[in-house]
């Protein structure tokens, strides 16, 4: 796929099919994840790949969960009641978290390296591993969409950092950011609306 096609392709898909997804292409995509840039050339980075079904269900176990199986239709429903995209969105993809990760082809954790504080860092520049994950986090998300794949994310909250941590055994000083789910996205899949921005009207030459 073309470039700026890849870009412009690029959406959040939350609802997937059972296919599951080969491993060549995952390998491929974290292939191209690695070639974003990083602060340090040493690409601290390491990645865990989900597919096993009673492992999956360990690592999301603190996710919350749909409350009954009408909450799909409910959450589609209220979207379209919704007034902002902002909205919408919301109100769709919450509901669906634990959903949208179990049913993808497979989940992708990435880490990152981090020596100093991440939540009370002494300057901008203490956050640089945090800024290259997640370069390296979109080249990955760009690299699926050239796959022909869908690609979904979920950002940690309350336990589930630690949750994950106790599981993997994951070394000291190493941070997962987001939950990545990719698989094959389904027909009938949500496209979320995108606002709409005027590049122009964010530039500003000279001055602010």
């Amino acid at each position: 796929m073309e470039f700026y096609n890849v870009i412009k392709s690029r959406r959040t898909i939350r609802d997937f099919t059972n296919k599951p997804v080969e491993m060549e292409k995952v390998k491929k995509i974290l292939t191209t994840g690695l070639m974003a840039p990083t602060h340090d050339h040493l690409r601290n980075w390491e990645f865990v790949i989900l597919t096993d079904n009673n492992m999956i269900e360990q690592i999301l176990n603190e996710v919350p969960k749909m409350k009954n199986d009408n909450m799909n239709m409910t959450s589609k429903s209220h979207m379209q009641q919704s007034k902002s995209p902002q909205q919408r969105m919301y109100n769709y993809s919450m509901p669906i978290q634990y959903e949208m990760l179990y049913n993808s082809g497979c989940i992708i954790l990435p880490f990152f390296k981090q020596t100093s504080s991440l939540y009370k860092p002494e300057t901008v520049s203490t956050l640089n591993a945090f800024a290259s994950i997640w370069c390296c986090i979109e080249n990955i998300m760009l690299a699926a969409t050239a796959e022909g794949l869908a690609c979904a994310m979920r950002i940690p909250t309350r336990k589930e950092p630690e949750h994950v941590a106790k599981i993997l055994q994951q070394p000291p000083n190493y941070i997962f950011p987001c939950y990545l789910a990719l698989g094959y996205g389904a027909q009938d899949a949500v496209i979320p609306e995108q606002v709409q921005h005027d590049i122009e009207s964010k530039m500003h030459f000279n001055k602010w």
